[in-house]
């Protein structure tokens, strides 16, 4: 079993980062990156704890904006509404989930598509939805104006494809399922398989005969936000695992949406939790930030 860590790949990425913010710092511009978390969710209170110290380890100037649990639509509208203005901001990232009294895709949709780093307003979904998004254009050192001009790709979904080609893994011709539809996880990671060439199937917690549909699957995602979700009798030998899951137990201990113990004695790999695919995510963001930046140049 091989433990796909995502913390190598995300230095990776943040070395490049960092070298762009330098260059870009040199024509006396400083990179932004606009920080929304509105409650007290405690895993979004950690990835934004985790996203501020990877832009001061990149060079990129955090604006954090934090908010109560009945802070108003008007209140977090008019704040995306100045960030959206505010030259020294190259991208917006909002924390989910947000209070359930607050229109999340409204709020998401008022970010501009140039800063829409997250790549999860209805443009940029949209034109990743129509195979126009740089997701098809995607190699390596691409110019950053097709990142605006295409829209970017969403940072979890896009991290999981990095991170499986990064330990070499073979998408096309495999059956991917994919456990969660949401719109920040689920749906863009299951177009992108599909997009691989993978047979995808995409479960939620209708579905029906659960443990029948995991049993079949070669490359297996999970992003449910449910703790021990996936147990080692859902799953068959060899199968490669990512699990997207971040819940903060009440002891404070975080854990993902996979039963780590018994699903690791079946699979080839694996990622933990924390650790797998949070990093990556997060260096994901930060590139997305700084190609902002430079097609802005």
């Amino acid at each position: 079993m091989v433990l796909m860590e995502g913390l190598s790949l995300a230095k990776k990425i943040k070395e490049r980062v960092s070298q762009d913010v330098q260059k870009i710092s040199e024509q006396g511009i400083r990179v932004g990156l606009g920080l929304l978390l509105a409650g007290e969710n405690p895993a979004s209170q950690q990835y934004l704890r985790a996203t501020v110290k990877a832009c001061k380890e990149t060079g990129i100037v955090p604006y954090e904006f934090r908010f109560p649990e009945d802070v108003s639509m008007n209140e977090i509208l008019n704040t995306v509404h100045n960030l959206n203005n505010d030259e020294r901001i190259h991208g917006v990232l909002v924390f989910f989930p947000l209070p359930k009294k607050l229109n999340s895709r409204k709020i998401v949709n008022s970010i501009v598509p140039e800063k829409d780093v997250d790549g999860l307003g209805s443009v940029a979904i949209g034109k990743f939805a129509a195979e126009e998004s740089t997701f098809q254009l995607y190699k390596e050192g691409f110019d950053p104006a097709l990142a605006r001009q295409f829209g970017f790709l969403p940072c979890t979904p896009f991290g999981v494809l990095r991170l499986l080609e990064y330990y070499n893994i073979t998408i096309e011709g495999r059956h991917a399922v994919v456990i969660g539809k949401s719109l920040a996880v689920g749906k863009p990671l299951s177009l992108m398989l599909l997009a691989k060439e993978a047979t995808v199937t995409v479960c939620h917690k209708k579905t029906v005969n659960l443990k029948e549909i995991t049993r079949q699957a070669d490359i297996l995602c999970v992003a449910a936000g449910k703790p021990g979700l996936l147990t080692g009798d859902m799953v068959k030998e060899g199968v490669v695992i990512v699990d997207i899951g971040i819940n903060v137990l009440p002891d404070g201990r975080v854990t993902g949406d996979v039963d780590f113990d018994g699903v690791s004695k079946k699979a080839s790999y694996i990622t933990p939790v924390p650790g797998g695919v949070g990093p990556v995510t997060i260096a994901m963001l930060l590139e997305n930030t700084v190609k902002s930046a430079m097609a802005r140049l």
